[in-house]
């Protein structure tokens, strides 16, 4: 672990040079995390689709860290950078989605190295911040599969957010046809993303939340391969069902990161 911590430190020299401030913090929460990780949720993230360079750190480890340095955007910016998915994830619970530019979403998105990061450490931010669909709306046009599954897992959680009123219906609309007709083709993770961007809408936007539920009874199973793992892909008419069942329809997120 200490060598990888010394790795980083050496890349980070470079590029923080001219930000000696942030050096010491940086390095503090790098050595942080590399004592928490451990093997077993290494083989854990491995059998997710996880990339390395990381340490296996569980999420609820990071609270520690985060409790001394959310609201840090500078510092999370800095952490992304590094490529370790642990603190790529931290980054993102660390950051201020409303200080973000699209052009430092694009490099968000252009620098996450597996699902993980794309669809929630992106995605939440993107959503969060003052560019969501206009992130969402590009990303789902692209080729590279953990950008459209950013894009779309985006979208998700803009239904989630935004109030109705500031939705737009037609567009919301043709991506739900979209998703009926592309969605058994798409790259795997986008196959993933775009059944939860359906049950996003049958659960969170009343206007389209019966189209929703058509959709998903027409798309059936949504086959995406999760890994290693136990893990299944939500049968979206049951569980926006149980949503409505709950009361729950159209009952709006204050945030979406976790």
């Amino acid at each position: 672990m200490q060598l990888k911590v010394k790795f980083y430190l050496k890349w980070l020299y470079f590029d923080l040079k001219q930000k000696p401030a942030k050096m010491e913090q940086v390095k503090d929460v790098m050595n942080q995390l590399a004592a928490l990780g451990s093997e077993q949720t290494l083989k854990t993230f491995r059998n997710h689709g996880g990339k390395e360079p990381m340490y296996g750190v569980k999420i609820g480890d990071m609270k520690p860290i985060l409790k001394k340095y959310k609201n840090n955007h500078a510092l999370a910016l800095e952490l992304y950078k590094t490529g370790n998915s642990d603190a790529m994830y931290l980054a993102g619970l660390m950051s201020v989605p409303s200080l973000f530019t699209p052009e430092a979403l694009e490099d968000w998105v252009e620098r996450a190295s597996w699902h993980m990061i794309s669809e929630y450490t992106v995605a939440w931010n993107a959503a969060e911040s003052n560019h969501g669909f206009e992130m969402a709306r590009k990303w789902i046009e692209s080729d590279k599969e953990l950008i459209a599954d950013a894009g779309w897992s985006t979208f998700g959680c803009l239904m989630a957010l935004t109030p109705d009123e500031e939705i737009d219906k037609e567009e919301v609309d043709q991506l739900l046809d979209w998703v009926e007709k592309e969605i058994h083709e798409a790259p795997n993770r986008v196959r993933y993303v775009m059944n939860g961007f359906v049950i996003a809408v049958g659960s969170y936007y009343k206007p389209l939340a019966e189209k929703a539920l058509a959709v998903g009874n027409r798309i059936g199973k949504v086959k995406v391969n999760v890994g290693d793992t136990a893990c299944k892909v939500p049968y979206a008419p049951d569980y926006i069902q149980k949503i409505w069942d709950q009361g729950r329809l159209g009952a709006k997120r204050k945030e979406v990161r976790c």
